[in-house]
């Protein structure tokens, strides 16, 4: 059943090799960097893995690609150098 929704543009600061891996998974699986964010929310919410093997082994080929290092550990970790650094 499809619903219609009302979205709303925001400014998000997300780390830089995440979002290019996020890019190209949403190319890959052509659908907007949007969708697949909201896609993947709505399946953590209700704790629901988001992701097939197949779509996995792509992920992983494009975190290799953009030297992504970071991993679910990482999460609540995460800093910005100061400035001057």
């Amino acid at each position: 059943m499809t619903k219609t929704v009302e979205r709303v543009q925001t400014g998000i600061r997300i780390e830089k090799r995440l979002l290019k891996v996020l890019k190209g998974l949403a190319e890959h699986l052509d659908i907007s960097v949007g969708d697949l964010v909201e896609g993947m929310a709505l399946h953590c919410f209700e704790n629901k893995p988001p992701f097939g093997d197949e779509t996995l082994t792509k992920i992983g080929q494009l975190k290799a690609v953009y030297d992504l290092d970071l991993d679910a550990s990482d999460s609540h970790g995460l800093r910005e150098p100061e400035p001057g650094q």
